[in-house]
């Protein structure tokens, strides 16, 4: 547990500089704190418990940055703007893959080249009410305008990520593709009707999105996505898999084995799960993050099981 620092209750971990000072902290007390990591200096004015701020993961952290712009322009900041592209999303909880931590917000004036700082990137546009809805009682893009905002600056497979995400989610896919119409011509649009061509709600992870795009880039033959197969221990899910030839292809991130459960134990039921499998004539393909950039050893590698497992072996979809 976060001990107390300098007076301040032990749950709190930002704080405005104003508040510091308030409880007795001069700057220099602040930069010894900053200096031995007691204190972190997220963004101009605010300052989060280092400890705290350390054990944060990626994702949590850009969302940590936001609530750090709102707690330190609370004061400072007339409001009028609202959280917006990746920042909305963060917020959203969507999944996000090579971004950076600016904080995004969007507001109906042009901003001046001083009214932010340079960890904000501000955006001028109009939005209408059901554009704006509220996480964490801060001011957000919809789902909808968020995805085709980040999408406007994504390229295609950081478009699908966010997609397959967002539909998963139950956005409105008709709406973006309205979204999509009415911006043709748009720099940036193709991103976003590709990941609507290419979009499913059935993928879990991003590792899983990426890897159905590049299946699909590849041209290979389209796998079934969560394929069930009934074995004596029960009915287990396939990340991807060609039921006519008995291959599947999973991808092996590390939440998969250690969001949950002990890794030993996740370990073992996975050993014993495949072994099921492979008795009933399945092969497998395992696949981690580095393997989606290797492109011809992946398809390669694939097509080989493919083609090794459809002339030669016949069996009824299990």
């Amino acid at each position: 547990m976060s001990q107390p620092l300098a007076g301040l209750p032990a749950r709190e971990n930002l704080w405005r500089t104003e508040q510091l000072l308030q409880r007795g902290l001069n700057s220099r007390a602040l930069m010894r704190l900053v200096r031995d990591g007691t204190l972190i200096r997220v963004r101009r004015g605010c300052y989060a418990r280092g400890q705290w701020w350390t054990d944060l993961n990626r994702s949590a952290r850009r969302r940590q940055l936001i609530y750090a712009h709102a707690h330190g322009t609370r004061t400072t900041s007339a409001g009028g703007f609202v959280y917006s592209h990746t920042s909305g999303a963060s917020l959203q909880s969507l999944r996000l893959w090579g971004v950076d931590d600016k904080v995004h917000l969007t507001q109906a004036g042009c901003p001046s080249g001083v009214s932010h700082g340079r960890d904000v990137v501000a955006h001028t546009g109009r939005l209408g009410s059901r554009e704006v809805t509220f996480v964490d009682d801060l001011p957000c893009t919809s789902l909808e305008r968020t995805v085709v905002d980040c999408c406007l600056m994504f390229n295609v497979r950081q478009s699908l990520i966010l997609v397959d995400h967002a539909a998963r989610l139950g956005a409105d896919l008709h709406l973006l593709r309205d979204y999509c119409t009415a911006l043709t011509g748009r720099n940036g649009v193709m991103a976003l009707r590709r990941a609507l061509e290419l979009v499913d709600a059935r993928s879990e992870s991003a590792g899983e999105s990426l890897t159905r795009e590049l299946i699909h880039r590849l041209r290979i033959p389209p796998p079934e996505l969560q394929f069930v197969v009934r074995t004596p221990f029960g009915e287990h899910r396939l990340d991807f898999a060609w039921p006519e030839q008995r291959v599947a292809l999973e991808f092996d991130g590390k939440t998969k084995y250690f969001d949950y459960r002990p890794t030993n134990e996740v370990v073992f039921q996975e050993r014993r799960r495949e072994k099921a499998l492979m008795e009933q004539g399945w092969s497998f393909i395992r696949i981690e993050w580095k393997d989606l950039f290797r492109e011809q050893e992946f398809k390669y590698r694939l097509l080989r099981a493919l083609d090794q497992s459809g002339p030669f072996r016949r069996f009824p979809a299990g």
